[in-house]
């Protein structure tokens, strides 16, 4: 037999070392989302600076931001299906370029027309990000380290908020609000080479995995019914409906599931709360606060600096205090951030406590985030996940859609900044009580197809 030359002998890990690729696989998808994020909130730093070029007004600059999230809203439930056939591998390296691309013509247009239209393209563009992103972690990572994989995933669209203000205001002063978005292109089509060189669709057809982190990634892969060894949290399983939930292996079983639904109508109504926060707290520290658009950049980031905190915070304690219940994180969410609403309203006019309660805000909204989004999890199989997220996505997404409209709409009518913390912390009250309507699934490993 003819001896293979050594050059051609492909380098396998170790198969008795478990390797730790997967926490690689994270990073990279912590930096894509990063520059993702990047790109869909400068334009809150920015607004300002087109109104005044543009003359619009509140409603039409809330369009501006809003018609991203109709594109993203577009792409996602056919992203959930195209992951299913093509991989994540292509699929996140094309929308990461995509969108970096569509952020640099941001800093070409003429008029306001132009502007919104890019702005759909750019929700279009990036759609397929967060599913593929989140398709990935469920695939990458056993069930006991999903919900902190997530709330690392989470935390990036925390951390770029508090980058992006000061670094888009810093650009934007000094070499006008177009550069900014020529400057933020850069990094995407970086970030889509890395993605494209080391993330697959399975560990096991990563060259960069051995056999003993692949089992164990796959360990216990028969779906899991109760053992009956769960540990019991009394009165509070009973008060979040801590039940066995057959898995949804159809498509057609996750469209009629209330659990999918209900989860995609909370998310609808936080979106709507995070992403008003994100593209009117720039405006309202200008307007109604007086400040500097060099002191909005940094106390801008504050809700930010914040929800960095509450999305690790709330993926440790989903999966490791309360054991991959997701409700309960979702419910201080819903209760917590209400509060802090009606407090913002309420604080006297200090600097330090405005920041402190802008900070507290993003906290208490993000402990419950990463949950939303690992909560389909336990209801699905590796093979309905992406659509079901895809739905989940979609549908909550379009919070960011209307809300930014409906604030100015406020805005214009009343020029009251209280009254649109007010409408959040209504639609938080309205996201807790449909979350109390969901059942909580004890945790399944799945099966691989």
């Amino acid at each position: 037999m003819m001896a293979v030359p050594q050059s051609k002998i492909k380098a396998v890990p170790s198969t008795k070392t478990k390797s730790s690729f997967r926490w690689v696989v994270l990073t990279i998808i912590f930096g894509a989302y990063f520059v993702c994020y990047a790109d869909r909130t400068n334009i809150g730093v920015v607004l300002p600076f087109i109104q005044k070029e543009f003359t619009l007004n509140n409603f039409q600059a809330g369009a501006v931001a809003s018609f991203f999230f109709l594109g993203y809203a577009i792409t996602q439930i056919p992203a959930g299906f195209a992951l299913g056939k093509k991989g994540s591998r292509g699929i996140g390296a094309l929308a990461i370029l995509a969108f970096s691309l569509v952020t640099f013509l941001l800093g070409t247009v003429k008029n306001a027309t132009s502007l919104v239209l890019l702005r759909l393209g750019l929700g279009i563009a990036e759609g397929p990000a967060p599913v593929t992103m989140t398709s990935t972690i469920n695939q990458w990572f056993p069930a006991r380290e999903k919900a902190t994989a997530t709330g690392v995933f989470i935390a990036s669209t925390q951390l770029a908020p508090i980058v992006v203000p000061i670094i888009a205001s810093w650009i934007a002063v000094t070499q006008g609000w177009r550069s900014v978005f020529y400057w933020f292109a850069i990094p995407g089509i970086i970030m889509a080479i890395i993605w494209y060189a080391f993330v697959r669709t399975k560990p096991e057809d990563s060259p960069n995995v051995s056999e003993a982190e692949a089992r164990y990634i796959r360990e216990s892969q028969a779906i899991q019914v109760s053992s009956g060894k769960e540990k019991s949290f009394g009165w509070l399983d009973k008060f979040i409906r801590y039940q066995k939930a057959a898995p949804l292996t159809t498509f057609k079983s996750v469209f009629a599931s209330w659990n999918i639904w209900g989860n995609t109508l909370t998310y609808f109504l936080m979106n709507s709360v995070i992403y008003g926060i994100l593209t009117w707290v720039p405006s309202y520290l200008v307007v109604a606060k007086g400040y500097s658009f060099m002191k909005m950049g940094f106390v801008a980031s504050m809700p930010a600096v914040g929800g960095l905190l509450g999305a690790i915070l709330g993926g440790f304690l989903s999966d490791k205090v309360f054991e991959k219940r997701r409700k309960p994180t979702m419910l201080i969410t819903a209760t917590a951030a209400a509060v802090m609403m009606f407090v913002i309203i309420n604080i006297p006019d200090n600097g330090a406590l405005v920041a402190l309660c802008l900070g507290l805000a993003g906290f208490f909204l993000n402990i419950g985030w990463p949950a939303f989004t690992a909560y389909p999890m336990g209801l699905t199989t590796r093979d309905t996940y992406p659509v079901a997220i895809a739905t989940v996505n979609s549908g909550g997404n379009l919070g960011g859609f209307f809300s930014p409209m409906i604030v100015g709409a406020i805005l214009d009518t009343t020029n009251n900044y209280n009254l649109a913390f007010g409408y959040f912390g209504f639609l938080l009250i309205l996201g807790f009580l449909i979350i109390l309507s969901l059942k909580e699934p004890i945790q399944h490993e799945y099966k691989t197809s």
